[in-house]
């Protein structure tokens, strides 16, 4: 006996809604991009795009502390995950791992963008 054809795409249609692709590290709000505590995110001009490493460590790091990934985050679309020299795990966007502002104090603060010339905001 053939399979009926709607019977097949229905349960494919089920199986794809099924697979949950999981939510992004952070939303764009207002052209930023931005944490789940909604804080905006930086990135860093001495971070290399794509190399995988992020060069804010140390003391740099306790100022401009890295948007976790958690031990199972994986890679999808422009969100890549980066090993950081602790041993930590940080997202990056496009290449390029991204950071919160210790001086930033609430959502929509944007104190960083611009801070000696080598931090920027995180944009979509």
């Amino acid at each position: 006996m053939k399979p009926h054809l709607p019977a097949c795409a229905a349960a494919l249609l089920l199986a794809t809604a099924c697979a949950s692709t999981p939510p992004a590290p952070a939303t764009a709000t207002d052209g930023v991009l931005v944490g789940a505590n909604g804080m905006t995110l930086y990135t860093f001009d001495k971070d290399a795009a794509g190399s995988g490493k992020s060069v804010c460590s140390g003391p740099c790091a306790a100022n401009w502390p890295p948007l976790p990934a958690a031990a199972g985050a994986t890679a999808s679309g422009a969100w890549s995950v980066v090993t950081r020299d602790d041993g930590g795990r940080q997202w990056a966007y496009k290449g390029k791992p991204l950071y919160f502002w210790a001086r930033d104090q609430k959502p929509g603060d944007r104190t960083g963008d611009g801070f000696n010339k080598v931090w920027q905001l995180a944009r979509p």
